[in-house]
């Protein structure tokens, strides 16, 4: 974690400096330190993934349940560090259509775990 905030901060100091002389510049760098981030965060996804192999060993679900989980933790990391780069860029309405197209394709990819829960629920009930 000290190696993500020093490569921030560093990025920001950075950005700051170049403003006076080329403000795009300065947004260069953010966006460059933001990918650096993106993807050293996104190294650490190996680990959560075997975290859930483990989870499903010790608790009987299914295993395409813990696709659909890893899915969805997926593209909400991705829908938002793409929405925090366009706000950033000043970029807010995109920003918000890539919010909303996100929480729409968890909507879409939880699907079917709303209807199976919703097959218990059914089940239990009659």
């Amino acid at each position: 974690m000290i190696k993500i905030a020093v490569v921030g901060v560093a990025a920001i100091l950075m950005a700051m400096q170049l403003r006076e002389v080329k403000p795009q510049f300065g947004m260069y760098v953010v966006f460059g330190a933001g990918i650096l981030i993106f993807f050293y965060a996104f190294t650490k996804l190996e680990g959560i993934v075997e975290a859930m192999g483990q989870l499903g060993k010790y608790v009987t679900i299914e295993e395409k349940y813990l696709q659909i989980l890893l899915k969805m933790l997926g593209i909400s990391y991705v829908s938002e560090f793409a929405a925090s780069l366009c706000k950033d860029s000043g970029y807010n309405s995109v920003a918000g259509q890539i919010e909303l197209f996100g929480k729409l394709s968890i909507l879409l990819i939880s699907m079917p775990v709303v209807l199976s829960l919703l097959k218990t629920l059914g089940q239990l009930l009659t």
